[in-house]
């Protein structure tokens, strides 16, 4: 008879089952992974690192998670999938609810608890990531069908397999309301081309960390490419501003 093969280990999963009401990362995986199929053990770490979650830990050192710190990570994931916000942007949020503040809007109108977040919650966040039609991206943003065909004529929105997603929908928003000052799309060329400016500038800070193979190293450099794109926002506001202030000097 062959010899019984040795039980199988899942690698990075905790050997240790936390009982009661507290799960451990790999029963947490099992949780988050119907809504986030791409979640990892590195990624919770990750968050955990950056003081997004706080669990609480076994005499042997494994992580215990309560239901709260599980709702607590559907719903950074969620607003880091579906609104595209910085992790700093969430930790503040979320940190201002832990001291019993109530925290004005996130971009996006988000204002509920990350404690009270719901599977519901969770569908409708991921209801945020849409893939349009030319005739739905026409409708939803009050435009002409010439101004969306002159958008894509110009680089400033572009469809992928013949459908759009909410960033062309703001775009598009955003040129129908310069269109009433007056800016076409043949204006606005030069924003693609400082944003792809930006996106290179990123690219080239970020790159050293991305290509490193574990995942928690692409973790970060997504987050990096998220806050040095925040700051260059910023910076362009803040010239565009200073500028304009000085107009009724």
């Amino acid at each position: 008879m062959p010899s019984p093969q040795p039980a199988r280990r899942t690698v990075g999963l905790a050997p240790e089952r936390v009982h009661g009401n507290v799960l451990n990362i790999g029963e947490v995986l099992t949780e988050l992974s119907g809504d986030f199929p791409q979640i990892t053990a590195s990624k919770i770490r990750f968050l955990e690192e950056k003081g997004l979650i706080s669990p609480q830990r076994t005499r042997a050192g494994y992580r215990k998670y309560a239901p709260h710190d599980v709702e607590r990570l559907r719903f950074v994931l969620a607003l880091q999938r579906d609104q595209y916000l910085p992790l700093k942007v969430i930790k503040d949020y979320v940190d201002a609810i832990d001291r019993g503040e109530k925290p004005e809007s996130l971009p996006g109108g988000m204002t509920l608890s990350p404690r009270m977040v719901s599977d519901q919650m969770s569908r409708d966040l991921h209801s945020h990531t849409r893939s349009l039609t030319l005739e739905t991206l026409t409708a939803e943003a009050g435009a002409r069908h010439a101004l969306v065909l002159d958008l894509v004529g110009f680089g400033l929105i572009a469809p992928v397999d013949g459908r759009f997603d909410e960033h062309a929908l703001r775009v598009t928003r955003a040129c129908v309301l310069l269109e009433g000052h007056g800016i076409e799309p043949r204006h606005l060329r030069p924003f693609r081309a400082a944003a792809d400016r930006e996106l290179g500038l990123v690219e080239r800070v970020v790159t050293p960390v991305a290509s490193r193979r574990d995942v928690a190293s692409k973790a970060r450099a997504a987050e990096m490419a998220r806050e040095i794109s925040e700051l260059c926002l910023n910076l362009h506001t803040a010239l565009v501003q200073g500028h304009i202030s000085r107009m009724d000097s």
